[in-house]
Order: structure tokens, then sequence, then C-alpha cells
């Protein structure tokens, strides 16, 4: 039998790797609109991060379980697409629900409603993601993982792009309304979601009808590895108590450069989350003028009719930040493209901290632009009015973009070869608890620390993450990255 694994060629890269551009786009929709569709419904900005906690507990919760899952799975529809699909499907259902929680208020609150929709989202985004990266391992050869994780990289920003422009394209380009009355949500992200849950699921059917995953002895001989051995190990039936005690030990014998990115993970995820959160509320308040009081849920209770100009100023900005998170995007898609040459040639510790050292600084360059005059912003397919500043604040977006393109593939390129290949998910999964934690504290942290120390100037909220990313890119030099500067 030959145990040399195959090199496979750009498109199957491409079709491996082809569902991530759907499921981001989703992941791209959440991110930029749940913050508004929370505050329609009426959260305010203090237990905005609070809310979010949902997303991390559930990747946190999820994604373990399913590596571990995906490990054990063969049958005929594959290793890992079984769980793809089923992720695909749930995650689309939760974003034909969302937007509509004012629909449901006979059973639950709006906002309840619109809470446990984006649990059951998040759960699903798990569900996909992680045996996506999995599979990714699984079919791509060691010589060609950096271009491997770097195309996963330009169809993730490609997906988010899409994902987040698509509000303000349906609202100045279609015509759907952007503003949204008390309790309600916006028609144009309502429409947004219909569209992006279409989106997924096209996307992940083509990587799973595109993909023929490996048979059980051809993985594991490419592995180095006896299939028959493997087979009478997973064949062992554990209780739960050795399974918890098996896990732990996982956890505590992980391989040394997954602890030491680990640090670098919870300073860049804890920047990424405040990103999430509070970049709507920011440039509302920041660029577009309107008070903090206009965030305050008690205070909007207490009036009659909400002004139009402050209604119009929330949309605007709303619209906007989906044009922001397109352009961190596709700066970062187009970083992709020459990412891992980049790598192979300086080191990816250099490019990895470098980028995150960037994007620290983009962050806290938000707080110098403020220009309030207004401008014609022309965006090829249409031109809208907007403040000289929102303008403006896609300069550090490229920055951010380099950032999010090496957080997406830097460590996952140094962390898949230390990983023991009939144990790939289950530390992928384990992996995601670097992803989880950081959001989980800063969530916990962000909005006291907003409302407490920045009297709830959402501006300043940026800053701090700024500060994080940075020490992020410095952690980065204190990771052993066995593999250096070569693509094997």
């Amino acid at each position: 039998m030959n145990t040399t694994q195959p090199k496979l060629s750009f498109w199957q890269i491409w079709n491996v790797s082809f569902g991530f551009l759907g499921v981001q786009f989703g992941f791209a929709l959440q991110n930029a609109n749940v913050s508004r569709i929370l505050s329609d419904l009426g959260a305010d900005l203090h237990s905005l991060s609070l809310f979010w906690l949902v997303a991390p507990i559930m990747g946190l919760l999820v994604q373990p379980i399913v590596g571990a899952a995906s490990d054990r799975t063969w049958n005929k529809f594959g290793r890992r697409k079984p769980f793809i699909l089923a992720g695909a499907i749930a995650a689309a259902l939760g974003m034909l629900l969302m937007p509509n929680a004012p629909l449901f208020v006979a059973f639950l609150a709006p906002m309840l409603f619109g809470a446990m929709m984006l649990a059951l989202m998040d759960a699903s985004f798990n569900v996909c993601f992680q045996p996506f990266r999995a599979l990714v391992s699984d079919m791509v050869p060691a010589s060609q993982r950096n271009i491997g994780y770097s195309v996963q990289s330009l169809l993730i920003n490609l997906g988010a792009i899409i994902g987040s422009m698509l509000p303000f394209i349906l609202t100045n380009v279609v015509g759907l309304e952007n503003t949204a009355k008390a309790g309600e949500v916006a028609p144009s992200v309502t429409w947004a979601f219909y569209l992006g849950a279409t989106v997924l699921l096209g996307s992940v059917l083509w990587t799973v009808v595109r993909t023929k995953e490996y048979a059980p002895k051809d993985y594991y001989a490419y592995k180095g590895m006896d299939a028959d051995v493997v087979a009478k190990e997973l064949a062992v039936k554990t209780s739960i108590g050795t399974k918890l005690a098996n896990f732990w030990q996982l956890i505590v014998t992980m391989p040394t450069t997954m602890r030491q990115l680990a640090l670098v993970q919870f300073f860049s995820w804890f920047a990424l989350f405040i990103m999430w959160v509070y970049t709507t509320p920011a440039i509302t308040q920041h660029i577009w003028g309107v008070e903090v009081k206009w965030f305050d849920p008690a205070y909007l209770s207490s009036l009659s009719e909400i002004p139009a100009s402050v209604l119009a100023a929330k949309g605007a900005a709303g619209d906007w930040v989906g044009i922001l998170f397109a352009a961190y995007s596709l700066f970062a898609a187009i970083f992709s493209i020459v990412l891992a040459r980049l790598a192979d040639k300086f080191g990816r510790k250099l490019i990895y901290s470098s980028s995150l050292i960037l994007g620290g600084l983009s962050y806290i360059s938000f707080m110098f632009i403020d220009s309030p005059e207004l401008v014609m912003a022309h965006l090829g397919f249409t031109e809208v009015e907007v403040p000289m500043g929102a303008l403006i604040l896609v300069l550090p977006m490229i920055g951010v973009g380099i950032a999010w393109a090496a957080i997406l593939a830097m460590p996952y390129a140094m962390l898949a070869g230390s990983l023991p290949a009939n144990k790939t998910g289950v530390y992928m999964g384990i992996f995601n608890f670097t992803i989880a934690a950081p959001q989980i504290i800063s969530g916990i942290f962000s909005g006291w620390i907003l409302s407490a120390l920045f009297e709830n100037q959402a501006i300043y909220i940026l800053i701090l993450a700024g500060v994080s990313m940075i020490l992020g890119g410095l952690s980065v030099f204190r990771v052993n990255d066995v593999q250096g500067t070569t693509t094997q």
C-alpha cells in the first residue's frame, strides 16, 4: 500500500474548503448585525457583551465533543462531512428565525428569543467549523499545509465580505428600509439573514458533494499508523468517567506548541470579541455623534417617540459597520493570497507577530478619526453620503484585515504538525478553548469596563482591544514553531 499522501490540485484544495465561504457568510452577518438586532430588541450597552457570551460558550461546549465524535466516525457519508452538513442545516434554521423574534412574542420576550437563536446559530457554526478545520488537516498533505490554510482563509474572508456588506447593499441598492422601530428588526437585516441561510447551505453542499474523504486504511497509512490497531482502540467501550479522565489527560499533555499558542490566542480573541460587540455603538457615538443616552433602554422607554434623526443615524452607522467589516475581510482575503509565501520566506512567527501588532495599532487609531463633515462615498455599485470620519475608518481596516488573515491561518498551520493524526479532531476542538475562553472573559468584563470606567463611551473599549492585540503579537515570539519556515 502506498503510504505517501497524494498531493491535491489547487481546485481539490478549493473544494475541501469551499463550505467555509458560506459558514463565514453567516458568521459575518451575525458579527456585524447581532448587536444591532439585540439593541433594537431592547438590550442596553452594558448587557450586549453578556448576550454575546452565548457564542464562545457554545464553542467551548460543542467543538471538543464534535471533534472527538468526528475522530471516531467512519461511515459511507464520510468522517467529517456528516457533522458539517448537520451543522449547516441547524445554522440556517437559526438564521431564518432570529430576525423574526418579534413574531414569537406570544411565547417568549423577543430579546430572549433572539438570544436563543444566537445560541442555536453559534452552536451550529461550531459544529461546522471544527470538522471543517479537521477536514483540511485530514485531506491536505503536510507539504501543502500553508497553502491549504491560506485558501481556507481566503474563502472565509470572501464569505465575510459579502455577508458583511449585504444589509448595506439591500438598503442602498435594492431599497429596503434600514431603520427599525423599538422591538423590531430592520427589513434589510431580515432579508440579509434569509439570503445568508441560502448561501450557507449551498456552499456546504458543494464541499460535501465534491470532496471524497479517504477510507480509514488509506488515511491511517498516510499518517503512519496501523488502521487495525486504531480500530481496536476505537472499539473499546469506556465509561463516561474514563472518557472525562482521558479528555483531561489530553489537555494536560497537549503539545508544547499548542500550549504556547494559547496565550497568543487569548489576547487576539479578547480583542476580536470587543470589536464584534462594540464597533457599532462606538462609531455611532464617535462618528455619527449620537449621544450615549440614545443607547439607554430606560431613557428610550420614557419617550413617546424616538427622533427620526437618531433612528436614521443608528441605521446608517449600522450599515456602515457592515462596510467596515467587509473591508477588513477584503484586505484579509488579499493578504491571504501572499500569506503562505511570506510565511515560507520570513518565518511564520515574524509574519504572525507583525500582523497582530499592526491590527492592534489600527484599533487604537479609531480614537483619532472623528471628522463629522459629510462626503459622498463612491463604492462602485452605489454611492452614499457619510461623515468623512466614517470613510477614513476604511484605512485602519487594512491592518485589522491583515491581523484577521493571520489569526485564521497561522495558529493552525503552526499547530497542525504537532498533533497526533488519530486525535487531530479532538485536539482541534480543545484548541477552540483558546478561542472561547478569552471571549467569555471579554464578555463578562468588557461591559462592566465600558460602563464603570468609560461611562459607556464605546470608542475607548476599542483602544483596549488594540492594546490586547499588540500583546498577542508580542506573545508570538514565545511559541516554539518546530517546523520553522518550512512548509513540511
